[in-house]
């Protein structure tokens, strides 16, 4: 049967999740976990979570899926030793440098692989099984029929989310927080930057959507619900579905986890009934953005997007029938209920959005409480409406009220079943059994010995009314067996006395199956901090990437490598002749010359690297850099059959952040490692002070601040939605305005891709002199997004100033500022990003 995941930021929503009817819950410690602004879980309230959970037949997964920090290394390691010891059944893993800690010191600790690990292919799922996880969790752009073909080529556990909120960009690629304000994603700090609103311009600063009737959140995706597709994907094969929202309120969790509960249950029995309509209402008044199934049907476009509004619109109960603008009084005619608690969202036609707590309405002249489809309500509101706004109830107060039992009782809503047996004979010890559904026995004996009664035999009626008062335990009495003497006497105290030492018995037994040996986390600095590096301040080499013929053609003379493919900005892909053209010239100039694969392949498109691979000598090229472990695996496969090899890179999208990352990287074969933008120039040396593999870093370029599936043009002006595109891409420049009237170029590659460029350019030109002896073996200029003249001007004067340093004249006569300019960042190498001391 599959497993119902749920999430829990609290411990009411833990509470909620459990008695609803999940089969698991993922939550968080206080430290590593992906959504630092959830309440959490303070390490002994860990092991009251999992205690609870387990008695009731519920894993628990923990979190631990942020990048770390070199110096978080030991503390995580202590932190795993930790959770294996209280029983935790799985942690979710996004770094590779966590996966390479929790194998070292917790080997027998399941670990599942995050959806931040953006896993969308087979590839990539079976490389995670030979890595040794028990599961993965598919990217939420992975389509239901590539879910099935992965559910067929694999023995591991595959899981996808549901229901609950998206992310615009792949997870665990998006670095639009991080860049713009610091809080990374990667960190469980992301700002949601997603749901700000935006304008798309051309370069002229035009609204290209200023007619295409658009809303300006045009990066804030609907919700994701799956109800009505429960049975396509278990028939596909999934094992564990996932609700999104630890952020999210107990009500949430319970009415969520209850409709999904009841969803499964009738798909595996058919009399089980499926309220459908009653079903969708809950879902939709408890939190929506309105909804979508995302990329489990097809390409959604503009119809996954809720452009008008980025939070909760709740449910369309009704319309302004008459205003009075005097006294602030607005009737409603009401299409469903509305009731004295509800709050309600008045979309204005002009003047945004009215919020109103229902603390008193009336009908006609008389107050109510309550009223239904038909009527018309009066309600006094804070400001002005006009006749025909929309009327969204956005919290219902009768629903949050069922939901509550759920998490502020302290009786369980979910019992197990019981079947006890009393034997009692004169003469002998009172004695009872018991047994429950996970056919976990427990007996006890008391001293007491059965007496004949003089008045009030004991029987059958007397011993069930005893035997039930199992109180707020998690157990009900189902079936009663009694062997007594017709004439024998037990005290009510007694059979109380059995019922509590044989029902603590048996809890403590289910505890125990859970029960792990004693370990201790070893000392990971001799693990992975064990040979400090001397570096002999050789100067790194220069390389450039590029994804045009004429810009590697400029570029070449003056760098040591060139980094060639990957995500073509121009929209278009290089060709066999490309490729050729390329060796010629980096042949001619003496110049290294590296494929690159594009950032994201999705299922039907991984045959890119065998055609690549196929059309390329590859003895002209001296190396290749892969985005994913995936892309690993498939250039294994490859080069064993035609029994050639490259040396093999990381880029940055593999987000190494530590030196454990390095050292699983380099068990895996690899000859040198991207390191993650989002490190800081300290951290920066101090990896390198460690590491055990060449290192290279941006320098300089407009870096990549999302990559999506979604495509804003395609979705708004192209009709992707339609199942085409007119691809406007093809025809204007596209970029983001936001708020700050900052611009983000916006561009779409040769797989239809959307990426969203930082419009502020990464220079670092001013301290390469700096750089150039901390011990990096490369250092890169992304030059896919500058035009030709100023990529060969960056080149030339990088490669300059790494020969003479800071005795170049520009830092004489200092015209660095001139050759910088103004509109530029250095990133995070002097900021760095938020970690949680």
């Amino acid at each position: 049967m599959v497993e119902l995941l749920a999430p829990a930021g609290t411990w009411q929503s833990f509470k909620a999740a459990v008695e609803s009817g999940a089969d698991a819950v993922y939550l968080s410690g206080k430290n590593f976990g992906a959504r630092a602004f959830a309440d959490n879980f303070a390490n002994d309230d860990l092991k009251r979570a999992v205690d609870y959970a387990h008695l009731r037949n519920t894993a628990v997964h923990v979190t631990v899926n942020i990048l770390i920090d070199n110096k978080e290394i030991q503390k995580l390691a202590d932190y795993l030793c930790y959770l294996y010891s209280i029983g935790v059944d799985a942690i979710i893993v996004q770094d590779l440098g966590v996966a390479k800690i929790a194998q070292t010191v917790v080997p027998d600790l399941p670990m599942h692989a995050s959806t931040q690990m953006s896993v969308n292919n087979l590839e990539t799922v079976k490389m995670l099984e030979e890595l040794n996880f028990r599961r993965v969790v598919l990217a939420r752009e992975v389509t239901l029929a590539d879910i099935q073909l992965i559910c067929a080529n694999t023995a591991i556990e595959i899981e996808t989310f549901i229901h609950g909120a998206i992310c615009v960009c792949y997870s665990g690629q998006c670095l639009m927080s991080s860049m713009i304000g610091g809080r990374s994603g990667n960190r469980g700090c992301c700002a949601q930057p997603c749901r700000l609103p935006y304008t798309l311009v051309d370069k002229d600063d035009n609204d290209l959507l200023q007619s295409a009737e658009a809303g300006q959140y045009l990066l804030s995706p609907r919700d994701m619900r799956t109800i009505d597709m429960i049975p396509d994907l278990i028939k596909a094969g999934v094992k564990s579905f996932k609700i999104e929202g630890r952020m999210k309120k107990p009500e949430y969790v319970t009415v969520v986890v209850k409709a999904y509960r009841n969803k499964i249950d009738s798909f595996y029995n058919n009399s089980i009934s499926y309220n459908k309509e009653k079903t969708d209402r809950e879902l939709a008044q408890i939190f929506n953005r309105d909804f979508t199934t995302a990329y489990l049907k097809n390409r959604p476009g503009k119809t996954m997007i809720s452009d008008k509004k980025p939070n909760n619109r709740g449910m369309l109960i009704g319309r302004v029938y008459q205003y009075d603008y005097s006294s602030h009084l607005a009737q409603i005619k009401l299409s469903d209920d509305l009731s004295i608690g509800d709050k309600i969202d008045l979309w204005v036609k002009v003047g945004g959005r009215i919020n109103q707590n229902i603390t008193s309405m009336k009908i006609g002249k008389t107050a109510v409480d309550t009223a239904h489809k038909g009527d018309i309500v009066t309600i006094k509101l804070p400001s002005h409406v006009h006749e025909h706004d929309r009327v969204f109830k956005v919290f219902d107060m009768t629903l949050a009220e069922k939901t509550k039992p759920f998490f502020t009782s302290s009786d369980p809503v979910r019992r197990i079943p019981l079947n006890m047996k009393l034997t009692a004979h004169i003469g002998s010890p009172v004695r009872i059994d018991i047994v429950d559904t996970d056919n976990i026995t427990a007996s006890f004996t008391a001293e007491f010995i059965a007496e004949e009664a003089l008045k009030r035999p004991l029987n059958y009626d007397t011993i069930h009314k005893q035997m039930s008062r199992l109180g707020n335990t998690i157990y009900f009495l189902a079936e009663l067996s009694c062997d007594i003497d017709d004439n024998v006497m037990v005290p009510m105290s007694i059979l109380n006395e059995l019922r509590r030492n044989v029902i603590n018995k048996i809890i403590e037994k289910r505890q125990q199956r859970f029960l792990r040996p004693k370990i201790t986390a070893p000392n990971c600095k001799k693990n992975f901090f064990a040979h400090e590096q001397h570096h002999t301040g050789t100067v790194p080499q220069l390389f450039v990437s590029v994804d045009t013929i004429d810009k590697l053609s400029g570029a070449a003379a003056h760098c040591d490598g060139i980094l060639l493919g990957g995500d073509s900005y121009t929209g278009r892909p290089l060709t066999s002749d490309d490729y050729r053209a390329a060796s010629r010239i980096c042949r001619d100039t003496d110049t290294a010359l590296y494929l690159n694969l594009p950032r994201i392949l999705r299922q039907d498109q991984m045959g890119y690297i065998d055609s690549l691979i196929t059309h390329i000598d590859i003895e002209n090229f001296s190396g290749i850099y892969v985005n994913t472990l995936g892309q690993l695996r498939k250039l294994r496969t490859i080069f064993a059959k035609i029994n050639k090899f490259l040396p093999i890179w990381t880029d940055f999208s593999m987000n190494v952040f530590n030196n454990a990352s390095i050292a699983f990287l380099k068990e895996l074969t690899i000859q040198g490692v991207t390191l993650s933008p989002e490190l800081n120039l300290a951290q920066i040396k101090n990896i390198l002070s460690f590491s055990t593999l060449p290192a290279e870093i941006i320098v300089q370029g407009n870096i990549e601040l999302m990559v999506s599936e979604y495509c804003i043009p395609g979705s708004f002006l192209g009709g992707v939605d339609s199942g085409s595109c007119t691809a406007p891409c093809k025809r204007n420049n596209f970029y983001l305005k936001d708020r700050k009237n900052e611009h983000f170029p916006v561009i779409s590659d040769q797989f239809c891709h959307m990426h969203i460029l930082n419009g502020r350019e990464l220079v670092m030109l001013a301290h390469i002199p700096d750089l150039s002896h901390i011990g990096l073996s490369r250092i890169r200029i992304d030059g896919r997004y500058m035009n030709i003249n100023k990529l060969k001007q960056t080149v030339k004067i990088y490669k300059e100033v790494l020969k003479k340093g800071k005795y170049h004249p520009i830092f004489q006569n200092n015209s660095i500022e001139t050759i910088e300019g103004s509109n530029f960042t250095r990133g995070h190498f002097f900021r760095g990003i938020i970690l949680n001391d």
